[in-house]
């Protein structure tokens, strides 16, 4: 039986509320056309814990989903930050700390019966079920993957014929450097050229069932440009006459669509999705910093360490211009000093002064000499304090964990198995008191437990005891009542993740001018194999789309 080729074209971190207006408007003419054409719709990205279900925004862990068809509870996948109780260390590398496939291999590791082609698929990992070519770590926003490819040679034949992709493990959301503003944007679109020129090559290759490609620029525009463009950002200012740099990233990439589908088969099916979105950045500051500022007032009662503030008074405007120009730093130099003498040294000081721990606080200098993959986050400051606390802020890059220090897991742990259920209670009704310093809204929409058991060491929980998802507001500035203020802080990366994905499919067995209700992440994986016609494995999470069990959510578009 012939098998009708099926195109996948992921879009790392594009969001729906982007996109849309921007089809409408007929900027992306392209992905207009597929939405015409075939069926579309937003995607869920929810996770279960526990205690329930949460919407989830964690970029590698969500990919992992999309290649394995499972949720995180079964990879045992959430982080690619691994923590050490006994040592209380953390790691994060960002080729290593990817995930190996081992006990779940990818749903296009299909054997000899099927020509796949895997290009560019973020937090992959080369398998040997996967016959055709894989292409692994050229471009992309830190893919967490080695950059090699299957035939070995095939990697250095792609870089000697196209070129390097410029953006790879460059793109550090430096909001405040125009040298670099400038820089990512023409970066990304000498990028995006580069990706159409080897997915051309790469068709041309051979007859492939299957083809996959992922644009990470839509990743890395959302990171650095989004304050230039949307007007919800706190740092957005108006730009009349001035071209949306954000925009301009994903009318290249629409236009990159349209070249690789028609170098692709007529009768091909189509898919274009997202695994999350894109938003003004809160995680950066709440996850990053904020929440191990929180904690460590917490734990030590009357004590500020970072960022001190006056409840009750109006804040002072954000900051937009960063005086150390680096963002550890900068959140560094807010460091509590009463002395006003001293306070005005501390932010003057020459950044290779500031080497030393203070009030057992560690410095980022420090910890960029210790701790090359996360010394650069704030959070990573109470890192050495860690052992003496109850419970702290682990670092992370999207929702906040907390990790209770508890006897019989920690090296050195404080709190009982007992005290557990108790002290997961106090934290958890402090951390609902947090609001925006600015709006006074509530900063903390959900906060949830990973385990029942404090001493369950099984390997597929996560490292956090408490994970906290955030209300969608950004702010440099947190209160508590019990706690005080904590900022204003400098912003860090303009854009942030949101759990909303997308997906548009058109090909001859794709309802035309539908849209599609209630999909979800994890329903991506089913789909492709069943658009395949391969079989679907028993250990998948999610339905095909378009399914018969999924048909009551397809609706057509009047």
């Amino acid at each position: 039986m012939t098998k009708t080729p099926v195109i996948g074209i992921g879009l790392d971190a594009a969001d729906p509320t982007l996109l849309e207006p921007w089809m409408d408007q007929g900027l992306l003419p392209n992905l207009a056309r597929l939405r015409k054409e075939g069926t579309y719709g937003r995607l869920a990205n929810t996770v279960p814990y526990v205690s329930g279900e949460a919407e989830f925004s964690s970029t590698e862990p969500s990919w992992v989903v999309f290649s394995t068809g499972c949720y995180p509870n079964k990879t045992g996948f959430w982080d690619t930050i691994e923590y050490s109780p006994e040592s209380y260390s953390v790691v994060c590398d960002e080729v290593e700390s990817g995930y190996d496939y081992k006990n779940f291999s990818p749903f296009y590791a299909l054997g000899d019966d099927y020509r796949v082609a895997a290009f560019d698929i973020p937090v992959s990992a080369l398998c040997d079920q996967v016959k055709g070519a894989q292409i692994l770590g050229w471009g992309g926003h830190f893919p967490f993957v080695q950059s090699h490819s299957q035939p070995q040679e095939l990697f250095s034949d792609i870089v000697e014929k196209h070129g390097r992709n410029p953006v790879l493990h460059n793109d550090n959301g430096r909001w405040w450097d125009p040298t670099y503003v400038n820089w990512i944007q023409t970066a990304l679109q000498e990028s995006i050229e580069k990706r159409v020129d080897v997915c051309k090559d790469l068709l041309q290759r051979d007859s492939w069932d299957l083809f996959l490609t992922t644009f990470g620029d839509t990743h890395s525009a959302g990171h650095d440009l989004y304050d230039q463009s949307q007007p919800d950002h706190p740092l957005h200012t108006y730009r009349r006459g001035k071209t949306d740099p954000l925009l301009a990233v994903y009318k290249k990439v629409d236009w990159a669509i349209g070249e690789i589908l028609a170098a692709a088969p007529e009768d091909a099916t189509v898919f274009c999705y997202s695994v999350h979105g894109i938003g003004a950045n809160l995680t950066d500051l709440l996850s990053m910093f904020f929440l191990g500022e929180v904690m460590y007032r917490f734990n030590f009662p009357g004590k500020v360490g970072l960022a001190p503030g006056k409840l009750g008074t109006t804040p002072p405007p954000p900051i937009k211009r960063p005086i150390r120009r680096s963002w550890p730093d900068e959140v560094w130099r807010k460091i509590n000093e009463p002395n006003p003498i001293k306070r005005l040294i501390n932010t003057w000081t020459p950044k290779k002064w500031l080497s030393e721990t203070q009030d057992g606080l560690a410095s980022p200098r420090l910890l960029q000499s210790t701790q090359p993959h996360l010394g650069w986050m704030p959070g990573m400051a109470f890192s050495p304090l860690w052992p003496d606390m109850k419970a702290f802020a682990l670092p992370a890059f999207a929702d906040g964990h907390i990790r209770i220090n508890l006897q019989g897991r920690e090296g050195d742990g404080k709190v009982t198995p007992d005290e557990y259920d108790a002290l997961c209670e106090d934290i958890t009704a402090m951390l609902y008191e947090l609001t925006d310093g600015r709006t006074g809204q509530p900063l903390v929409k959900k906060v949830l437990r990973t385990r029942q058991d404090p001493l369950d060491d099984n390997p597929t929980l996560p490292d956090a005891d408490l994970v906290v998802v955030w209300h969608e507001l950004p702010t440099d500035v947190v209160d508590s009542p019990t706690l005080g203020r904590i900022g204003p802080v400098t912003f860090n990366r303009p854009g942030g993740h949101r759990s909303r994905g997308f997906f548009v499919a058109k090909g001859a067995a794709i309802p035309a001018g539908e849209t599609l209700q209630n999909g979800h992440v994890v329903d991506l994986a089913p789909t492709f194999l069943s658009s395949l016609g391969a079989p679907i494995p028993e250990h998948f999470d999610g339905k095909s789309l378009f399914a018969s069990s999924r048909s009551k959510a397809i609706t057509t578009v009047v």
